[in-house]
């Protein structure tokens, strides 16, 4: 019989949680809500919400007086916030409060004559924010090489992605320690994504494979792949269609995991097709 192992962490986090909940109440109250980008990088999530009435937008120019618009849990620039007051604008901020500690420390250092280091995809929203809380002149580090850019002139701040993967940031950090002498470190990796690598890395070396739920664009779910592909064979997946069944039943075991955006309910189908073998 195929034994199932599901992470202890899985699917949502606690700021997609709220974020996705206070969405959803705004929306039964005000039918024409817009958000600032899709709410997660979720397409099965997003187009229920998109069939409650949400209205997705790259940036407020289709925007004006009165109309409310949702800060998703990634966060964004502060020109963003000062836009929407200018233009009168409502606003629903949903940042993640992690995300929102990170802008703080960003914005507070960067006025202090630190120059800024955010560890993490220059091309996530989430980083984008952060930079635009310290002018855009941060300093983007994704991986080692990119330690090439900074400069051994200048005092440092040092953030994280919230998603970012916990080995990569020890690595970066621990070469900068090296490099340059006057730098503050703050490990703004939040602990669930910690706990959520962490779980997903145990299960994946006691099983034949290992199938990572969530969307393809999810900067978490493809840490997750990247860290269980370390020890096992790991499918990829946003929902049960995109699993291949037939290489699943080779398995005497597979374990389970989902990115932060994952809903319950893809997840459950997921869960339930593979016992159904």
């Amino acid at each position: 019989m195929l034994e199932i192992k599901i992470a202890k962490y899985a699917g949502f986090c606690f700021g997609v949680e709220r974020a996705m909940d206070r969405a959803w109440k705004a929306l039964e109250n005000n039918s024409k809500i817009y958000s600032l980008g899709p709410l997660i990088h979720n397409s099965q999530a997003v187009k229920k919400y998109e069939e409650k009435g949400l209205q997705i937008i790259d940036d407020l120019g289709t925007v004006g007086k009165g109309d409310t618009v949702i800060i998703r849990s990634h966060g964004v620039p502060l020109d963003v916030y000062i836009e929407a007051e200018k233009k009168e604008v409502n606003i629903i901020d949903l940042t993640c409060p992690y995300v929102k500690k990170i802008q703080n420390i960003a914005s507070k250092y960067y006025n202090e004559g630190y120059k800024i280091i955010i560890i993490g995809d220059p091309n996530h929203p989430e980083v984008i924010g952060i930079n635009g809380w310290c002018n855009n002149d941060g300093i983007i580090v994704k991986k080692i090489e990119d330690l090439d850019k900074v400069s051994r002139n200048n005092k440092y701040c040092v953030v994280a992605q919230t998603t970012m993967n916990l080995q990569v940031y020890d690595q970066i950090c621990n070469k900068l320690k090296d490099i340059i002498a006057d730098t503050v470190f703050f490990n703004t990796i939040c602990s669930a994504t910690k706990e959520r690598q962490e779980a997903a890395m145990e299960i994946s070396k006691t099983v034949d494979a290992m199938i990572v739920i969530g969307g393809v664009h999810s900067s978490n779910t493809q840490k997750l792949v990247q860290i269980c592909s370390q020890f096992c064979k790991t499918y990829a997946i946003e929902t049960i269609e995109d699993l291949d069944l037939q290489e699943i039943a080779k398995c005497s075991n597979v374990g389970i995991t989902a990115g932060a955006s994952t809903p319950d309910w893809v997840i459950d189908n997921v869960i339930d097709k593979i016992k159904s073998l």
